[in-house]
């Protein structure tokens, strides 16, 4: 089942055009790294994908639903009633963590699930010590972002996007913010993410990762698609001149 279908995505800021048509789809349990150079469009891509910036032009929709329609050349989205219930198809882990400061880690977690999905306190709450645990904090939740490691913070950030039980997760360079050894603390919490079928969307420059966790690997150069498929294939033989400048690049 496609859980995520992008058409012919257009987006421009003034007179700088960031995504060119743009089309990609993730099926469900389906882990798909987004590579490229710095400005090629990836984190544009992703923020229009969850509607973190408005689509000049193209398609989307989530699980079948239409959260945006093409008319004319010009995109129109979903009322605001379908955006929200559509909105907690995914979920999205930045790269900063943008965690609460005056929460403390477990109202971080379990703050939207409650307020904003109208769920049961003690039965989220419940699930939210299981995710912590899961992520190797568990002994945190009384504690304030600011009392974290940077590595601590964004899993604290995971397990407040898996709180609301999305069918998707996206991750906008999620290691960008932190050290090496920190870097490889997230990585293995993806890598558990991936072995238990979650679908994921990861914007990442982590070649090594891309290879061993992806189904799929999406290169983007200049707001285009230049090359996907799977990564033995986009990542070791590339056909595509600008990908093998990139990999050799990175390689050295």
């Amino acid at each position: 089942m496609k859980l995520l279908e992008i058409n012919n995505i257009k987006k421009s800021f003034g007179d700088l055009e960031v995504l060119k048509d743009i089309s990609v789809s993730v099926e469900e349990g389906e882990v798909v790294s987004i590579l490229g150079p710095s400005g090629s469009g990836k984190s544009t891509l992703l923020r229009c994908a969850t509607m973190l910036e408005t689509m000049d032009a193209g398609t989307l929709s989530y699980c079948g639903e239409e959260a945006v329609r093409d008319v004319d050349g010009r995109s129109v989205y979903a009322s605001k009633h379908d955006i929200k219930r559509i909105m907690n198809y995914f979920g999205l882990v930045f790269q900063n963590f943008n965690l609460f400061p005056h929460y403390t880690v477990m109202k971080n977690v379990t703050d939207a699930p409650i307020h904003t999905q109208k769920r049961d306190k003690a039965e989220v709450e419940q699930e939210a010590k299981a995710l912590l645990d899961q992520m190797g904090i568990g002994d945190k939740l009384d504690y304030y972002p600011c009392q974290l490691s940077g590595g601590q913070q964004q899993r604290v950030a995971i397990a407040r996007a898996l709180a609301m039980n999305p069918k998707i997760l996206f991750f906008d360079e999620p290691t960008s913010a932190l050290d090496p050894e920190l870097t490889s603390e997230i990585l293995k919490v993806l890598r558990l993410l991936a072995s238990e079928k979650m679908t994921m969307v990861i914007v990442t420059h982590e070649i090594e990762f891309a290879r061993n966790v992806s189904d799929r690997v999406v290169f983007m150069d200049d707001g285009y698609i230049v090359e996907q498929g799977r990564p033995e294939d986009v990542i070791d033989n590339p056909e595509n001149e600008r990908v093998k400048a990139f990999l050799n690049k990175l390689s050295k």
